[in-house]
């Protein structure tokens, strides 16, 4: 379990305190923003293959269980999950001003359509929902440091993208930022947008459902559990 401290540890700080800080904009004075983003997505790469190597570890070993997996919830996951892919893969396939390189999208307010109107940060809330699912219906120790790694940084990195794109862009962040919102849906109870479902794009709908079956089948495969309580397709 210790392995695994250390790897939540280490894909934390390379994301919150190296990236999410102004020692990002100091490395970049160094060697360039390509050079930058090329260490940061090999860096970030190793961080994920060594959280997965040692939550793999964790679960062998002397693993407590802290709450029984409640039944109602494993029936219900094919349903949440298949939320969180609709956020990740529309999100992902969305133009967005909080994406990397597409600031100049904020300077356009027809920017915001889709699942913008939604929340500015749909693959982070797409995760933070996988991995709050999988600490709900898991229960043991390694499983809430492994999946609470990821929804801890997918939750604060909403804050902190805002943070550094405030300041990068000035009114024209304040003027998306206004019509939009961090948490899902808020802006749209709020009464500063409206929910449109046909401007999500009918094809990035299809493509998540395309990945969300490969991935619902494919599960007891990769992972050697079910998604689903007695259900065995091979």
């Amino acid at each position: 379990m210790t392995n695994l401290w250390a790897a939540s540890a280490f894909f934390l700080a390379i994301h919150l305190v190296v990236a999410g800080t102004a020692l990002r904009a100091a490395i970049v004075g160094m060697i360039s923003e390509r050079a930058w983003f090329a260490s940061f997505s090999i860096v970030s790469l190793v961080g994920i293959a060594w959280l997965a190597m040692s939550y793999n570890e964790a679960v062998l070993g002397p693993n407590p269980l802290y709450w029984a997996p409640p039944l109602w919830a494993m029936h219900l996951s094919p349903l949440v999950i298949l939320i969180a892919a609709l956020f990740v893969v529309i999100g992902v396939t969305t133009p967005n001003p909080t994406s990397v390189g597409a600031e100049e999208l904020a300077k356009d307010p027809e920017t915001v359509k889709g699942m913008l109107r939604i929340t500015r940060h749909p693959f982070l809330w797409g995760v933070t929902i996988w991995a709050l699912w999988h600490i709900l219906i898991n229960g043991d120790q390694a499983s809430v440091i492994f999946f609470g790694t990821f929804a801890l940084l997918a939750v604060l990195g909403t804050f902190s993208i805002d943070d550094k794109k405030r300041r990068k862009l000035g009114d024209n962040w304040t003027g998306f930022a206004s019509r939009t919102s961090n948490l899902p849906f808020a802006a749209i109870i709020a009464g500063r947008n409206q929910l449109k479902i046909g401007e999500l794009g009918w094809w990035r709908i299809l493509l998540a459902l395309v990945i969300f079956g490969g991935a619902f089948y494919g599960h007891l495969w990769a992972f050697g559990v079910s998604p689903v309580p007695g259900w065995r397709p091979y």
